[in-house]
């Protein structure tokens, strides 16, 4: 019997936090990913089973609202579940986080795109069957992962390289790692100032071996605490992410 939400009960880990001994956010996104992708192998979606159909999930956006950020130590409830097809085009899957007394720590809903194993190209939904459980009208963000706007006048941050380490089992720069990137725009001193509330990433061209991209940010004129974040590819020219993360004042 397929189980149509899944639950994996997680302990936070030193290497999950940072130096104020809160979870990292990249932390938030690789729990939810594994998780996700032990159910996608239960109800028949997962990686070998759609190399079988000469398939791929790629991650095209995910927006992650936190709400609190766990500490060292913690154990925390990982839930997840398919929600059937948004937009005409995305598969959607959310994710709740749980704290030990059941409250919620973190909410995100993501949308993946199914993609031709071979030539990468997006293949419309109909191509698959129906994914079974749907889930349908349960969320955990009634959402729609909308464009982000762009921001003038970019700061130039840093470029890095991607290389064997960023690298992941469909040969390209793994999702987290952009996470671990749009952290790294900000300085140590931001970090302990301010504390975040939302990220959003739209995933747009995705990073090989060897190529290098350069990270910018901006502030958005009508919210200076929401910054716009992307990362343009040297090679193609082309942005391969943008994001967007909403900071506090504060790390309540």
């Amino acid at each position: 019997m397929k189980v149509p939400v899944w639950q994996e009960e997680i302990r936070v880990k030193a290497s999950d936090v940072d130096f104020r001994q809160q979870m990292k956010m990249t932390s938030f996104f690789l729990m939810m990913q594994d998780v996700a992708s032990t159910h996608a192998e239960h109800i028949g979606y997962g990686y070998y089973d759609m190399l079988e159909k000469q398939m791929a999930w790629v991650m095209s956006r995910i927006k992650v609202r936190f709400l609190r950020f766990p500490q060292m130590g913690e154990k925390l409830m990982v839930e997840t579940w398919p929600k059937g097809v948004r937009q005409k085009l995305f598969f959607m899957r959310d994710h709740r986080m749980l704290g030990a007394d059941g409250a919620p720590v973190a909410l995100a809903t993501t949308a993946y795109v199914l993609v031709g194993a071979q030539a990468r190209r997006i293949l419309p939904p109909s191509a698959l069957d129906v994914i079974d459980p749907d889930n349908d009208g349960r969320h955990a963000l009634d959402e729609d992962l909308e464009k982000i706007l762009p921001v003038e006048n970019l700061e130039e941050r840093y470029v890095l390289r991607a290389g064997y380490s960023v690298t992941d089992i469909m040969q390209h720069v793994n999702n987290a790692r952009y996470i671990e990137w749009i952290a790294d725009c900000f300085s140590m001193e931001e970090h302990a100032a301010w504390q975040a509330e939302w990220l959003q990433i739209n995933f747009s061209r995705e990073v090989k071996p060897g190529e290098s991209v350069t990270m910018l940010r901006g502030q958005r004129e009508d919210d200076p605490q929401t910054w716009y974040v992307c990362g343009v590819n040297q090679t193609s020219s082309e942005k391969a992410f943008e994001a967007e993360v909403h900071f506090l004042n504060g790390n309540g």
